[in-house]
């Protein structure tokens, strides 16, 4: 098969479509021949040499995929050859085929195409899992979201709106505030021009965030404290802003609040069919209901996946970016 390798560590142009051993599923996963796969931050610091995959991962890049069933390993049951299906990667998305741990396949919602169910499983499993199993967002409470037009901002809005909280964003630009406001976000903030946690003071009558996503890490930490809410909780996700910050420890005991920082690639196959488990439960009645749907910002080829890391790098998209698989 071909997949999508880094010989050496570099800028976009360090993606090489080229010819690799299929993989072969083990026990109790299967092989699915992908149809697409979506580009996330990850995957350009992977191609940078500073985000290795776990141990017995694919060495390709690609979080997440969907496809067809192709085979199936030992151990599994529940699933056939030839189900359509998405799945949560721990790597080797960028690829015609992948092998799968049969406790992160999720079916295709209805009413989404195969393409499109690619732009699914990192980004629902992410904001469920922050959102609502570690930060348990509720009906009428406040969620901000940073980032609000990405990927994983985009999921985070329609979410939170499905189940009557209220969401504020950041985002660059009035086009990207837009497009947040037409998915359902009630506060709009330009991060070029406001103070975030003076405009989510404002917007709150001085009560703040209950919770708030965070893609930035370090740069933000400060801030995100003193705009939490008393009993508020910050779940980071991303360090897009750097790794060491200060943290003012009397402010979050003075609020009662809580921090809490995840990520989905290493964590152990039980606790992803958890989360897995729990989206599918969740969330997959939403999408096949209409109320909510990936953001997709453009699809390329496969073999063009340098060019899907340069649309990230460059933040002028919107959703999600897709790579289709040849021939699909």
């Amino acid at each position: 098969m071909h997949a999508i390798t880094i010989p050496e560590a570099g800028g976009p142009e360090a993606l090489v479509w080229a010819e690799v051993p299929d993989p072969v599923p083990g026990e109790g996963e299967v092989l699915v021949e992908v149809t697409a796969a979506a580009v996330n931050r990850a995957d350009l610091l992977q191609r940078q040499g500073f985000y290795d995959p776990p141990p017995g991962a694919s060495p390709h890049p690609g979080l997440e995929c969907s496809g067809r069933i192709a085979d199936i390993g030992p151990g599994v049951s529940g699933w056939s050859v030839g189900d359509e299906v998405c799945a949560l990667l721990s790597g080797g998305g960028y690829a015609e085929k992948v092998a799968v741990p049969a406790g992160q396949l999720l079916p295709v919602p209805a009413g989404l195409s195969l393409v499109e169910a690619a732009a699914l499983p990192e980004v629902t499993c992410t904001v469920w899992s922050n959102v609502f199993m570690v930060a348990h967002l509720r009906p009428g409470e406040t969620l901000l979201v940073h980032g609000g037009s990405s990927g994983i901002g985009t999921m985070a809005i329609q979410l939170a709106k499905a189940v009557g909280a209220k969401v504020a964003v950041t985002a660059g630009s009035e086009e990207k505030l837009d497009r947040c406001a037409q998915l359902g976000a009630d506060i709009l903030i330009n991060y070029r021009e406001q103070d975030f946690v003076e405009e989510i003071a404002k917007a709150t009558d001085g009560a703040g965030a209950d919770v708030i996503l965070d893609n930035m890490g370090a740069k933000y930490l400060d801030r995100n404290v003193k705009a939490l809410a008393v009993n508020g909780r910050l779940a980071i996700i991303g360090m897009q802003g750097g790794v060491r910050g200060e943290l003012d420890i009397a402010t979050l005991l003075n609020k009662r609040a809580a921090v809490s920082a995840t990520s989905l690639r290493a964590r152990p196959l039980d606790e992803k069919a958890a989360i897995v488990a729990a989206v599918r439960e969740h969330v997959w009645p939403l999408v096949a209901d209409g109320h909510v749907r990936p953001v997709i910002d453009r699809k390329l080829p496969m073999e063009a996946a340098g060019e899907g890391h340069r649309v990230l790098e460059a933040s002028g998209h919107v959703g999600k970016v897709l790579l289709v698989a040849p021939g699909a």
